[in-house]
Protein backbone atom coordinates (compact mmCIF):
# COMPACT_ATOMS: atom_id res chain seq x y z
CA UNK A 1 0.00 0.00 0.00
CA UNK A 2 1.32 3.65 -0.68
CA UNK A 3 2.51 4.97 2.44
CA UNK A 4 1.58 8.99 3.69
CA UNK A 5 5.04 9.96 3.10
CA UNK A 6 4.59 8.85 -0.69
CA UNK A 7 1.47 10.14 -1.11
CA UNK A 8 2.85 13.67 0.17
CA UNK A 9 5.66 13.12 -2.35
CA UNK A 10 3.17 12.36 -5.15
CA UNK A 11 1.08 15.35 -3.96
CA UNK A 12 3.56 17.68 -4.23
CA UNK A 13 5.35 16.48 -7.56
CA UNK A 14 1.92 16.80 -9.47
CA UNK A 15 1.79 20.56 -7.60
CA UNK A 16 5.48 21.12 -9.14
CA UNK A 17 3.90 19.52 -12.16
CA UNK A 18 0.62 21.62 -12.70
CA UNK A 19 2.96 24.97 -11.94
CA UNK A 20 4.74 24.45 -15.04
CA UNK A 21 1.45 23.52 -16.92
CA UNK A 22 -0.51 26.22 -15.93
CA UNK A 23 2.36 29.15 -16.72
CA UNK A 24 3.07 27.12 -20.46
CA UNK A 25 0.27 25.80 -21.08
CA UNK A 26 1.62 22.37 -22.01
CA UNK A 27 4.68 19.75 -20.16
CA UNK A 28 7.55 18.58 -21.78
CA UNK A 29 9.43 15.10 -20.38
CA UNK A 30 11.72 16.64 -18.66
CA UNK A 31 9.79 18.79 -16.75
CA UNK A 32 7.99 15.77 -15.18
CA UNK A 33 11.97 14.32 -14.38
CA UNK A 34 12.90 17.39 -12.73
CA UNK A 35 9.81 18.07 -10.56
CA UNK A 36 10.34 14.14 -9.59
CA UNK A 37 14.27 14.33 -8.91
CA UNK A 38 16.10 17.91 -8.54
CA UNK A 39 12.66 20.80 -8.41
CA UNK A 40 16.16 23.28 -7.73
CA UNK A 41 17.18 22.78 -11.00
CA UNK A 42 13.28 22.68 -12.39
CA UNK A 43 13.14 26.22 -10.77
CA UNK A 44 16.18 27.57 -12.21
CA UNK A 45 15.51 26.03 -15.33
CA UNK A 46 12.33 27.85 -15.70
CA UNK A 47 13.04 30.91 -14.79
CA UNK A 48 15.92 30.98 -16.98
CA UNK A 49 13.37 29.52 -19.62
CA UNK A 50 10.70 32.52 -18.87
CA UNK A 51 12.81 34.91 -19.07
CA UNK A 52 14.68 34.08 -22.00
CA UNK A 53 11.74 33.88 -24.15
CA UNK A 54 8.11 34.10 -22.01
CA UNK A 55 8.83 37.94 -20.96
CA UNK A 56 8.85 41.10 -23.12
CA UNK A 57 12.42 42.09 -24.19
CA UNK A 58 13.01 44.16 -27.21
CA UNK A 59 11.80 42.16 -29.83
CA UNK A 60 7.92 41.97 -30.61
CA UNK A 61 6.58 38.65 -30.70
CA UNK A 62 5.91 38.20 -34.12
CA UNK A 63 9.90 39.05 -34.47
CA UNK A 64 10.54 36.49 -31.77
CA UNK A 65 8.41 33.62 -32.96
CA UNK A 66 9.87 34.09 -36.49
CA UNK A 67 13.73 33.57 -35.34
CA UNK A 68 12.25 30.31 -33.08
CA UNK A 69 11.04 28.77 -36.37
CA UNK A 70 14.16 29.21 -37.96
CA UNK A 71 16.22 27.63 -35.88
CA UNK A 72 13.99 24.94 -34.79
CA UNK A 73 14.15 23.89 -38.56
CA UNK A 74 17.67 24.11 -38.86
CA UNK A 75 18.13 22.17 -35.97
CA UNK A 76 15.40 19.85 -36.89
CA UNK A 77 13.53 20.20 -33.25
CA UNK A 78 9.97 19.17 -33.34
CA UNK A 79 9.31 19.40 -29.81
CA UNK A 80 9.29 22.99 -29.50
CA UNK A 81 6.32 22.73 -32.51
CA UNK A 82 4.06 24.98 -29.85
CA UNK A 83 6.44 28.03 -31.08
CA UNK A 84 4.18 27.54 -34.48
CA UNK A 85 1.14 28.63 -32.90
CA UNK A 86 2.79 30.97 -30.56
CA UNK A 87 3.74 32.99 -34.51
CA UNK A 88 0.58 32.48 -35.97
CA UNK A 89 -0.60 34.41 -32.82
CA UNK A 90 1.58 36.96 -33.74
CA UNK A 91 0.07 37.29 -36.55
CA UNK A 92 2.52 34.51 -38.92
CA UNK A 93 1.07 33.52 -41.74
CA UNK A 94 1.89 30.20 -44.07
CA UNK A 95 3.84 32.57 -46.33
CA UNK A 96 6.08 33.64 -43.08
CA UNK A 97 6.12 29.81 -41.69
CA UNK A 98 7.26 28.74 -45.49
CA UNK A 99 9.50 31.37 -45.57
CA UNK A 100 11.07 30.53 -42.02
CA UNK A 101 11.81 26.80 -43.54
CA UNK A 102 13.62 28.62 -46.61
CA UNK A 103 15.98 30.60 -44.45
CA UNK A 104 16.97 27.76 -42.44
CA UNK A 105 17.43 25.99 -45.49
CA UNK A 106 19.95 28.31 -46.99
CA UNK A 107 21.51 28.97 -44.01
CA UNK A 108 22.51 25.31 -43.78
CA UNK A 109 23.50 25.57 -47.42
CA UNK A 110 26.09 28.12 -46.84
CA UNK A 111 28.69 25.77 -47.46
CA UNK A 112 27.87 25.31 -50.70
CA UNK A 113 28.76 28.76 -51.06
CA UNK A 114 32.07 29.31 -49.34
CA UNK A 115 32.94 26.45 -51.72
CA UNK A 116 32.50 27.69 -54.79
CA UNK A 117 34.08 31.63 -53.29
CA UNK A 118 37.25 29.78 -52.40
CA UNK A 119 37.90 26.72 -54.70
CA UNK A 120 36.03 28.20 -58.37
CA UNK A 121 36.60 32.02 -57.76
CA UNK A 122 39.53 31.43 -60.16
CA UNK A 123 37.34 30.30 -62.80
CA UNK A 124 34.43 32.71 -62.22
CA UNK A 125 35.55 35.92 -61.60
CA UNK A 126 32.19 36.95 -60.18
CA UNK A 127 31.93 34.42 -58.05
CA UNK A 128 31.34 36.21 -54.16
CA UNK A 129 30.28 33.90 -51.40
CA UNK A 130 29.19 36.42 -49.23
CA UNK A 131 27.29 38.50 -52.11
CA UNK A 132 25.35 35.17 -53.72
CA UNK A 133 24.53 33.84 -49.95
CA UNK A 134 23.11 36.94 -48.94
CA UNK A 135 21.08 38.09 -52.25
CA UNK A 136 20.09 34.05 -52.58
CA UNK A 137 18.29 34.59 -48.86
CA UNK A 138 16.49 37.59 -49.86
CA UNK A 139 15.40 36.16 -52.96
CA UNK A 140 14.01 33.12 -51.08
CA UNK A 141 12.04 35.12 -48.70
CA UNK A 142 10.80 38.00 -50.59
CA UNK A 143 7.22 36.56 -51.39
CA UNK A 144 6.61 36.55 -48.14
CA UNK A 145 7.86 40.28 -47.21
CA UNK A 146 9.98 39.41 -44.42
CA UNK A 147 11.63 42.65 -43.27
CA UNK A 148 15.16 43.10 -44.14
CA UNK A 149 16.02 43.76 -40.24
CA UNK A 150 14.24 40.55 -38.98
CA UNK A 151 16.19 38.59 -41.82
CA UNK A 152 19.35 39.41 -40.99
CA UNK A 153 18.63 38.31 -36.91
CA UNK A 154 17.07 35.12 -37.92
CA UNK A 155 20.14 34.39 -40.67
CA UNK A 156 22.44 35.56 -37.64
CA UNK A 157 20.52 33.23 -35.00
CA UNK A 158 19.84 30.21 -37.01
CA UNK A 159 24.51 30.60 -38.21
CA UNK A 160 24.77 30.51 -34.21
CA UNK A 161 22.74 27.62 -34.03
CA UNK A 162 25.12 25.27 -36.34
CA UNK A 163 27.91 27.27 -35.92
CA UNK A 164 28.50 28.91 -39.29
CA UNK A 165 30.87 31.28 -38.00
CA UNK A 166 31.64 33.25 -41.22
CA UNK A 167 27.78 33.71 -42.50
CA UNK A 168 26.84 34.86 -38.78
CA UNK A 169 29.88 37.40 -39.49
CA UNK A 170 28.07 38.13 -42.65
CA UNK A 171 24.89 38.60 -41.08
CA UNK A 172 26.25 40.83 -37.98
CA UNK A 173 27.56 43.10 -40.64
CA UNK A 174 24.41 43.55 -42.42
CA UNK A 175 22.82 44.26 -39.14
CA UNK A 176 24.77 47.22 -38.67
CA UNK A 177 24.66 47.85 -42.32
CA UNK A 178 20.66 48.33 -41.91
CA UNK A 179 20.91 49.80 -38.62
CA UNK A 180 19.49 47.46 -36.59
CA UNK A 181 19.78 48.09 -33.44
CA UNK A 182 22.46 45.89 -30.86
CA UNK A 183 20.23 44.89 -28.75
CA UNK A 184 17.72 43.38 -30.92
CA UNK A 185 20.97 41.60 -32.34
CA UNK A 186 21.74 40.31 -29.07
CA UNK A 187 18.30 39.07 -28.16
CA UNK A 188 18.50 37.19 -31.50
CA UNK A 189 21.43 35.78 -30.47
CA UNK A 190 20.29 34.58 -27.11
CA UNK A 191 17.20 32.51 -28.65
CA UNK A 192 20.17 30.26 -29.86
CA UNK A 193 20.71 29.48 -25.98
CA UNK A 194 18.61 26.32 -25.95
CA UNK A 195 17.67 24.52 -29.13
CA UNK A 196 21.44 25.65 -30.68
CA UNK A 197 22.97 25.06 -27.36
CA UNK A 198 24.78 27.47 -24.51
CA UNK A 199 28.45 26.42 -26.07
CA UNK A 200 27.53 27.82 -29.42
CA UNK A 201 25.71 30.95 -27.96
CA UNK A 202 29.11 31.58 -26.02
CA UNK A 203 31.07 31.19 -29.03
CA UNK A 204 28.62 33.09 -31.23
CA UNK A 205 29.03 35.76 -28.62
CA UNK A 206 33.25 35.62 -29.13
CA UNK A 207 32.72 35.92 -32.78
CA UNK A 208 30.63 39.46 -32.45
CA UNK A 209 32.94 40.25 -29.93
CA UNK A 210 35.83 39.65 -31.67
CA UNK A 211 34.50 41.91 -34.53
CA UNK A 212 33.99 44.75 -32.21
CA UNK A 213 37.50 44.60 -31.34
CA UNK A 214 38.87 44.39 -34.71
CA UNK A 215 36.71 47.91 -35.53
CA UNK A 216 34.66 45.52 -38.49
CA UNK A 217 31.50 46.72 -36.89
CA UNK A 218 30.83 50.20 -35.70
CA UNK A 219 30.07 49.25 -32.77
CA UNK A 220 28.16 52.08 -29.72
CA UNK A 221 30.22 52.44 -26.27
CA UNK A 222 28.45 50.51 -24.33
CA UNK A 223 29.12 47.38 -27.11
CA UNK A 224 32.50 48.25 -27.45
CA UNK A 225 33.22 48.34 -23.66
CA UNK A 226 31.77 44.98 -23.67
CA UNK A 227 34.37 44.07 -26.33
CA UNK A 228 37.32 45.32 -24.66
CA UNK A 229 36.89 43.84 -21.35
CA UNK A 230 39.54 41.24 -20.09
CA UNK A 231 37.44 38.03 -20.29
CA UNK A 232 39.73 36.06 -18.34
CA UNK A 233 37.93 32.67 -19.14
CA UNK A 234 40.07 29.29 -20.35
Amino acid sequence: MTSSANETSNAILLDRIEKVRSKRGYLLPHHGLLALTAPALLDGYDACYSALTLGQRDLCEFDKEFIWLGILAVKEEHLATQHVDKFRTAGGTDSHIIAALRIAALCRGVNSFEFGGTHWKSRVSELDAKTLYLSAISDAVRFAEVEEALLQLACAAIQTSRRGWSALEWHIEESYRLNVPETYLAEALTYAMFTGSIPNFIEGCEVWRAMIQSRRVPASTPFQQWADLDQGGP
